[in-house]
């Protein structure tokens, strides 16, 4: 009997639909972030519902959504194993939905408060189920493409830039809150992923999945023992959390970790996202902050995917030092052009000429982030932790991640006033440099090497890698 010569690889475009189909529901949630971003004038400006808003309701309707995914970091992983990474998934629409209702039919700042909590509760699960879901779904030679695509949370950031350009913030919020639905419906006919399926003993149901996602030529069998061997793997480890963190090795990625988390958030991210046309606005330049916050966001997407391309390539550190020390020059730049409108050191001709600095320094910025800023901190998490407590370090570091995001977003505005706007990046851009610095001297260098030639190396016994990488060739 002639085998197959096509049984080893299943089908691609149905791969390709569902995490598509996936994208939309990161797209959805990205919209969350980007919803500020370019209607904060017609907020203070009473053109939304009405509604009085002042800076201090500007500071907590941006930083809510912040506080919102943060509390949904471990009780989305509880849901994804007792309900399934589908159901989690079109619950996180509903949720995302009914937060947007809340915004549209505001008729109070308090109202909009709700509803950025809840729209982020939402935004926050799908930073955790979109790669999840894809990757569990995909066949390996190209999840990394796939995750990656399934996870374009900037073209949603970039979506809702673009929308509140062209529609007043009313019909832009009515306009965005209908993605989560679009996606719910779509996703309804996407299946449950093997994995989870076999883990609740439901084999036939994984096959079906599996025969819809590869095609019923693909050798399923196969597949099938592997994920079973991964999952019997898994559940044979039995180290408890108390003991994995009296390790060497689990301390250090700890420490790693959670400092790259804090640095992430502290180089201003979220703060410039959710702002951004303020930003523009208060530099003083002579470009419409408007159409300038589009350009950023186009930026963004374009960098996402060729960072993509170069990941694999350049390796982390180098991919993370570069795009920490190319952010805090963009900052500089715009600090610079802060200090020159705020201080007043040159007459209004000659800042009319510097008016495009704000977009070159925030162009640098945004296409930087991607790079490496944004994801490499993530993807060390899943690299470094060992599988005994990866789980709990995720939320861990999810919750974390999102607190210090929720200080930045708050305080933006009351740090600016404190100390001006060219101080305030200038601080930014500082902990890029610092971020550049701690890559170089401390993040270990894990493209190419096995989780357990990482492990061994993060637990000192450097000495043994050698022997360790002739052996895996062997």
């Amino acid at each position: 009997m002639v085998q197959n010569p096509l049984a080893r690889q299943g089908k691609r475009l149905p791969q390709y639909v569902a995490a598509l189909t996936v994208c939309l529901g990161s797209v959805a949630s990205g919209t969350v972030l980007g919803w500020t971003g370019n209607i904060i004038e017609e907020l203070k400006n009473k053109k939304f519902n009405n509604i009085e808003i002042d800076d201090f309701d500007i500071k907590w309707i941006g930083s809510c959504a912040s506080l919102g995914a943060m509390v949904m970091c471990f009780p989305i992983g509880i849901m994804c194993e007792k309900l399934g990474r589908k159901l989690s998934m079109l619950i996180s629409a509903m949720v995302l939905f009914g937060g947007w209702l809340f915004i549209i039919f505001a008729n109070s700042a308090v109202m909009i408060y709700v509803g950025r909590i809840i729209t982020g509760m939402a935004c926050g699960t799908f930073f955790i189920t979109a790669p999840l879901y894809t990757s569990e779904i995909v066949e390996k030679e190209i999840r990394g493409e796939l995750v990656t695509i399934a996870s374009f949370v900037p073209l949603g950031v970039m979506f809702a830039y673009i929308i509140a350009y062209v529609a007043n913030p009313e019909v832009y919020t009515i306009v965005v809150a209908v993605l989560p639905l679009l996606f719910a419906i779509a996703f309804l006919f996407q299946p449950e992923t093997p994995v989870y399926s076999i883990k609740q003993g439901r084999e036939a149901e994984a096959r079906k999945a599996l025969v819809r996602l590869r095609d019923d030529t693909y050798d399923i069998d196969a597949e099938l023992k592997e994920i079973k061997a991964a999952i019997e793997e898994d559940q044979e480890i039995k180290i408890s959390f108390k003991e994995s963190m009296k390790k060497r090795s689990t301390k250090k990625a700890a420490a790693i970790c959670f400092t790259l988390m804090f640095l992430q958030q502290t180089g201003g991210i979220n703060a410039v996202i959710f702002y951004i046309s303020n930003i523009f606005e208060s530099s003083g330049t002579n470009l419409d902050s408007k159409i300038s916050t589009i350009i950023v966001g186009v930026t963004q997407v374009i960098a996402t995917y060729v960072s993509t391309l170069t990941l694999d390539r350049l390796g982390r550190r180098a991919l993370l030092m570069i795009s920490s020390i190319l952010m805090a020059i963009g900052l500089i730049i715009l600090g610079v052009f802060y200090t020159l409108s705020e201080r007043w050191l040159v007459p209004p001709h000659t800042l009319m000429s510097l008016g495009f600095m704000p977009l070159l320094g925030l162009l640098l910025y945004m296409l930087a982030f991607p790079l490496g800023y944004g994801f490499i901190p993530w993807l060390l998490l899943a690299e470094l932790f060992p599988p005994e407590i990866k789980g709990v370090a995720a939320a861990a570091a999810g919750t974390f991640n999102w607190f210090i995001g929720f200080l930045i977003t708050n305080f933006y505005f009351d740090i600016k006033q404190a100390i001006g706007g060219d101080i305030t990046f200038y601080i930014f851009s500082v902990v890029c440099f610092i971020t550049a610095s701690f890559a170089f001297l401390v993040v270990p260098e894990t493209k190419g090497k096995s989780f357990y030639q990482i492990q061994k190396e993060l637990s000192g016994e450097k000495g043994q890698l050698e022997g360790i990488k002739e052996k895996e060739l062997n």
